[in-house]
């Protein structure tokens, strides 16, 4: 059983309500858009974390991670990428893995539209958390928490962070 959670979009800001939030987290798993590398230094020194480079992020971190991130992680199939679409809009880059070979869990960001849909087609579940920075046209800030467990994706639970304004 693995318990993740999940952010996209923090476009340089961390907010530390994540080290409270995340506590009980074993994996912290970013979908793009960081903006700042001491934004993934910051995740990283708080839990093991995954990230994926965003179309706003600088040499360093391209230099520092992958476009998409493949992985299995408690028996789920795991795709992240941060420009990838949604069931029935998805990217060419994406549609032509999914019919290849789908993940069982899709995981995008870029949108900052908090989306948790199932993909019959495919049969996976796409996952995208919102955004959790304060750039964007976003009004609320969210993430999401989830665990794996024996190849199912299950506890989900959307967390809003607060409006996107600079409050604490």
């Amino acid at each position: 059983m693995t318990r993740i959670g999940l952010i996209s979009d923090t476009h340089s800001y961390f907010d530390t309500k994540l080290k409270e939030l995340f506590k009980d987290v074993d994996e912290i798993w970013h979908a793009g858009d960081i903006g700042d590398i001491r934004v993934l230094d910051e995740l990283r020194s708080f839990k093991p974390t995954v990230a994926v480079y965003g179309n706003i992020d600088d040499a360093k971190l391209r230099n520092e991670l992958n476009e998409i991130e493949r992985f299995t992680c408690d028996g789920v199939d795991v795709m992240i990428i941060h420009i990838g679409g949604y069931p029935n809009k998805y990217t060419y880059q994406v549609k032509e893995i999914l019919n290849k070979k789908p993940p069982k869990l899709l995981i995008t960001g870029h949108s900052h539209i908090l989306k948790v849909m199932y993909d019959k087609k495919y049969d996976l579940l796409h996952l995208n958390s919102g955004a959790c920075g304060r750039s964007g046209f976003h009004a609320v800030r969210t993430a999401l928490r989830f665990t794996l467990d024996k190849s199912e994706v299950k506890d989900m639970e959307v967390i809003e962070l607060g409006n996107k304004s600079f409050n604490k």
